[in-house]
């Protein structure tokens, strides 16, 4: 079948998202069938573009969106799904597309609208909050796990004050945009034919939070991991020769980086902790750590070969992430690499780590520091957490598995429209 696959991140420079797209990207080639990639950049000026990464044919549409807050919302949702939508009905009959599948919040409300004008069925994948929360995050607050207990404004406009927006847009008025344009977005993802939810906790907040949206058209596949592919980048020789901690990831509030130092320290922790990433924490971190006296090196973002290569030879891997994972990579990569974990149960973490199985879930940083303390002291409880990590990684999200999943659902929507022609 020709499948069109339309993003919002795809290689070489992407996040666990754009790795996902990828992974099913090459799975369905090597199935068979032919791929096509959209991706979409909203933003400052740019060219589309015809590319590709990895023998996949990759195009690339550029959107302009101005930098002011407020005004760039409004041309990265409704103006970009207006230009968006006509431009994949046009690659759906140049290519003669059978199935459409939308990956990210740009590109799958056009991508099922322009499906539903060329009579082809349409695929959803939701791998954050994006349905429910303008913000897509669902972050209620910094200081708990809990997810926010209302919908986009809640999250948006906290205490009468607009955190999204600007020149003085009234908090009603943008309480109504907000409201409006989540809706849109849900009314989108109801008429999709397949709604995939990469986690249960993805999936039990999309049925309860859009009632309308129904069950049958709802699956729960995780994203594909080539397991197989992870060992093999982290083939290389072991960075450091004493054992040390890792984290890997973005630096930033969702993340819950800020604790890292706290944990450790009370963890009282002896090993060197590694952290591979970047972003906009990391000058707080940085000095925090220093104030800490803990050995704490810094190596930026990494390839992500260099990254597996750290996963792999690391004692443990430290995830304090304070924001609702929707199924984090990360944790998958290391879980396939047998690496013991200490994280956080938030989101659909428990999708990857059974608690005192496959790895060490907490619920505040405080228990987070008793388990990395734990893991420290414990070899046996390493070996035996890592085994079973590696174990479930390529049971549940191999992407030799996975894509056959998703396969399988193109197929069964084909037939049905096949039937209602």
């Amino acid at each position: 079948m020709n499948v069109l696959l339309v993003t919002d991140s795809f290689p070489p420079v992407c996040g666990g998202s754009g790795w996902s797209t990828y992974e099913l990207a090459a799975g369905l080639r090597r199935r068979g069938h032919a791929v096509l990639v959209v991706k979409v950049t909203a933003g400052g000026p740019g060219r589309d573009g015809k590319t590709e990464y990895d023998g996949l044919p990759v195009i690339e549409l550029h959107f302009y969106a101005p930098s002011v807050p407020g005004i760039r919302n409004y041309f990265k949702n409704e103006r970009l799904y207006a230009r968006l939508t006509p431009r994949l009905e046009q690659l759906i009959a140049e290519h003669r597309i059978d199935v459409i599948h939308g990956q990210h919040v740009l590109s799958t409300p056009p991508s099922i609208a322009a499906a539903r004008r060329a009579g082809i069925p349409s695929v959803a994948t939701v791998r954050d909050y994006w349905p429910v929360c303008y913000r897509s995050d669902l972050i209620h607050t910094r200081q708990t796990l809990a997810l926010c207990p209302g919908c986009a404004q809640a999250a948006a406009v906290q205490h009468g004050r607009p955190t999204i927006g600007a020149f003085g847009l009234a908090t009603h008025l943008l309480r109504k945009y907000l409201r409006a344009n989540l809706r849109r977005k849900q009314e989108a993802l109801i008429s999709a034919d397949a709604v995939i939810a990469v986690s249960s906790r993805i999936g039990a907040d999309l049925q309860s939070r859009i009632p309308d949206l129904s069950p049958s058209r709802l699956h729960l596949i995780p994203n594909p991991v080539d397991t197989d592919a992870v060992r093999r980048r982290a083939s290389a020789e072991r960075p450091l020769a004493s054992p040390y901690a890792l984290y890997a990831g973005k630096l930033a509030p969702n993340k819950g980086t800020s604790h890292l130092p706290e944990v450790i320290t009370r963890a009282q922790l002896d090993w060197p902790l590694v952290i591979v990433g970047d972003g906009p924490d990391r000058v707080s971190l940085e000095r925090a750590a220093a104030a800490s006296g803990h050995d704490t090196r810094f190596t930026g973002w990494q390839e992500p070969a260099q990254t597996a290569t750290w996963m792999a030879h690391a004692a443990m891997l430290i995830f304090p992430s304070q924001g609702p994972e929707s199924l984090s990579r990360v944790l998958i990569e290391a879980s396939a690499l047998g690496v013991p974990i200490a994280a956080m149960n938030t989101g659909g973490t428990a999708d990857i780590i059974n608690d005192e199985v496959s790895g060490l879930l907490s619920n505040t940083a405080d228990e987070l520091a008793t388990d990395v303390k734990r893991l420290r002291n414990d070899a046996e409880l390493r070996r035996r957490l890592g085994q079973a990590a590696a174990e479930h990684a390529r049971a549940t999200f191999d992407a030799a598995s996975v894509v056959a999943k998703i396969e399988t659902l193109y197929g069964t929507l084909l037939v049905a429209a096949k039937g209602t022609r």
